[in-house]
């Protein structure tokens, strides 16, 4: 898949098949939208293309930016549509000018100008331009005049999209994650790196990875206890299981305040078994496989590490099966 992001350096698409949406998590529904778009480039003989835009529109337009969560970072985005098997990707920045672009201007001087497209694949309900004034049939009548087929997404998948992303998102936070993963179609995943912490868990027997998270807008479970999968190395292949020179190891997160050592600041710590090297400043991506249980206060340290010891236990247990 070729990636642009700056419109000047578009090549001349062939018979280029488009649709346009921020596709954050990439699952199960946008999938139905990216099935439809492969047949039919591969019916025109054609290319696909899908316009996203970074930052997240509602980043820039919206009165509380800071309040969005996003299921992907915009690299992790890119693997993941790769991984479909895409043609083109085309990262458009979004800034308030380009918000600001009438209907006719969006579709004109933007779609028609830098894409020439064959057909352009969009939901009933998509709208666009200054005020969202746009809309299916100004697109489909703009079709007829400048010569590109304008495809409608089924409802049906619209609907699957919508509370498919709802789900995962809902899910995530209350630590469903059996329920996100069953949405999304694989395991979600951040990406941290290992940060110095007060090294408690050396003297009970569980070291772990303090992680710091550098994308704000990604979202974190619920806070609680998770049996994880974790990859250290280059994660620069993408998301699929077969990256060469990254080691899968099993283990345990507690996502959570540490309530029974001060409960005051929130933090991830991952313990991966049967481990002892030296990963300060690696970045270690973490698959969130199931959740365990809640965070809880112990009232000894000597209860907490029996507790970790059933914890790795029923970890390990999920993880084999």
């Amino acid at each position: 898949m070729k990636v642009y992001q700056e419109l000047s350096t578009l090549p001349l698409f062939n018979k280029a098949v488009v649709t346009i949406g921020t596709f954050d998590g990439v699952h199960l529904g946008h999938k139905q939208v990216i099935k439809q778009l492969k047949q039919t480039a591969e019916d025109l003989g054609g290319e696909t293309v899908i316009i996203t835009f970074h930052p997240h529109p509602r980043k820039v337009i919206s009165s509380v930016p800071g309040d969005i969560k996003l299921l992907n970072t915009l690299n992790e985005k890119i693997a993941l549509l790769d991984a479909a098997g895409i043609h083109h990707l085309v990262v458009v920045p979004f800034n308030h000018a380009f918000a600001n672009q009438t209907a006719a201007e969006y579709i004109k001087d933007f779609l028609w100008k830098n894409f020439k497209p064959h057909t352009i694949i969009i939901g009933y309900d998509h709208r666009f331009g200054k005020g969202r004034e746009g809309d299916y049939h100004l697109m489909d009548q703009y079709g007829s005049s400048l010569g590109f087929n304008v495809k409608e997404i089924p409802e049906q998948i619209l609907n699957e999209i919508i509370v498919s992303s709802t789900r995962i998102r809902e899910s995530l936070l209350n630590s469903n994650v059996d329920i996100a993963n069953k949405f999304l179609g694989y395991n979600y995943f951040f990406e941290g790196t290992v940060i110095e912490g007060n090294k408690l868990g050396r003297t009970i027997g569980y070291p772990t990875a303090n992680l710091q998270i550098e994308s704000e807008e990604k979202l974190i479970p619920g806070n609680g206890v998770y049996a994880v999968e974790v990859q250290v190395g280059s994660h620069e292949s993408g998301v699929g299981s077969q990256e060469s020179g990254v080691r899968r190891l099993e283990g345990m997160m507690n996502i959570g305040v540490r309530p029974t050592v001060d409960g005051k600041k929130r933090m991830i710590e991952v313990n991966i078994f049967d481990f002892d090297e030296d990963i300060y400043t690696q970045t270690l991506r973490v698959r969130v496989k199931h959740y365990i249980r809640g965070e809880v206060k112990f009232n000894s340290l000597g209860e907490l590490k029996e507790q970790l010891l059933k914890d790795k236990i029923s970890a390990k247990e999920v993880l084999k099966s």
